[in-house]
């Protein structure tokens, strides 16, 4: 049982150390791509490139086809969870939490389609694209067009978004460069994997999973990264198996008892995130690691969220990486003046990446530009 000392205070350096000790960003990790994935609460997949470049990031050692190995060996799917959103993560999370995302997934129906929603016949629907993807893997332009012929006159954006999120569903890996081609392939979950899902939709252990993930944290910052809603009384029922900790605003914190919280004054390296890594959009409250000023310049128009690179722990600025024929380029974007040691560091950080990112090329370039994105007034 959790202690009930009168609460710790988390300063807002304690909280990034502690974040980034759980997210193997203090050092990278001797453990293999499975482990971290399940420790790090899955990787966020809209892109077919980011879930490598995090894994990199993170681990000793990483290679490329070591996550794409174990996506064809049906251990890691790429599936939508969090958010609505699409994600990496092990094959016994998906089984186990994917039902109880559920209900953020219907309310995602609900949200996006509005009234369009009740044109669809949800039933009829979902059997008859579970039928048809259990003939084969089939993209999802195919399936919209299926849908059509069966429901002629439907809504096919409708009837598609209907299936996306209320029939669960794994893209099917291919032997491209990371994994997956644009137009990928769907399979009905437990048919790919063999395996039925889950049937407890309580979500005590996805709480469980969270904080050992992104931990000290609130239900709002669950909340903010899971799509759920009314968290609350789950942490009422956990409470007291976890520990409560106040930030310096006075704030509870929940945290599990045995996690890692290094001390403030860890030393923390410079490292590079991935286009929409997890770790900048964990939490209600983002100012452990993104000062608020610096958020727009991250979060752009049209769902974009750029890649980042960290300094001392806090994201510093963002990064972009273009190919021509065999010569790759680094172009950094700090959001401020970067001491000579951290510009050091993050060169030769850099051109680890670049390595990793076009092992063929022959010549890596490296510039820092004065930031071109401004926040809006």
């Amino acid at each position: 049982m959790a202690s009930t000392a009168t609460p710790s205070l988390m300063t807002r350096k304690a909280l990034n150390r502690a974040t980034l000790a759980r997210q193997m960003l203090l050092g990278r990790a001797p453990v293999d791509p499975l482990t971290a994935i399940e420790q790090i609460g899955g990787l966020q997949a809209q892109l077919a490139r980011p879930p490598y470049i995090g894994l990199w990031s993170r681990l000793e050692g990483f290679q490329r086809d070591a996550l794409s190995r174990l996506l064809h060996e049906r251990k890691v799917v790429r599936a939508t969870m969090m958010r609505a959103t699409l994600h990496i993560v092990s094959t016994r999370d998906f089984l186990h939490l994917r039902p109880i995302l559920q209900p953020s997934l219907d309310q995602g129906v609900r949200a996006v389609l509005r009234e369009r929603a009740d044109t669809v016949d949800v039933e009829g629907v979902l059997a008859a694209a579970r039928a048809f993807l259990d003939e084969a893997p089939r993209p999802f332009e195919a399936l919209r067009d299926h849908l059509l012929t069966l429901f002629p006159g439907g809504d096919e954006r409708a009837m598609g978004y209907t299936v996306r999120l209320r029939l669960p569903l794994v893209q099917v890996p291919t032997d491209t460069a990371w994994g997956y081609p644009g137009n990928a392939s769907f399979a009905v979950a437990s048919s790919w994997l063999g395996q039925p899902l889950g049937a407890d939709p309580s979500p005590h252990a996805l709480v469980l999973r969270y904080l050992a993930a992104f931990g000290p944290a609130t239900p709002a910052d669950v909340q903010t990264w899971s799509g759920l809603k009314a968290l609350r009384s789950t942490f009422d029922a956990l409470r007291p198996e976890l520990l409560v900790l106040r930030d310096e605003q006075g704030k509870e914190l929940f945290d599990l008892p045995d996690a890692p919280r290094p001390a403030e004054d860890t030393s923390a390296p410079v490292r590079f995130l991935p286009d929409y890594d997890s770790l900048v959009l964990a939490h209600a409250d983002r100012s452990r690691l993104i000062a608020d000023v610096h958020r727009p310049l991250i979060f752009r128009p049209n769902l974009r969220i750029l890649p980042t690179f960290l300094v001392d722990g806090l994201v510093a600025g963002t990064w972009s990486v273009e190919t021509k024929k065999k010569v790759v380029t680094l172009q950094l974007e700090p959001f401020h003046a970067l001491s000579k040691a951290a510009r050091e560091a993050l060169s030769q950080e850099g051109e680890a990446l670049l390595r990793f990112v076009e092992p063929e090329a022959t010549r890596f370039e490296m510039h820092f530009v004065k930031s071109t994105a401004r926040a809006p007034a």
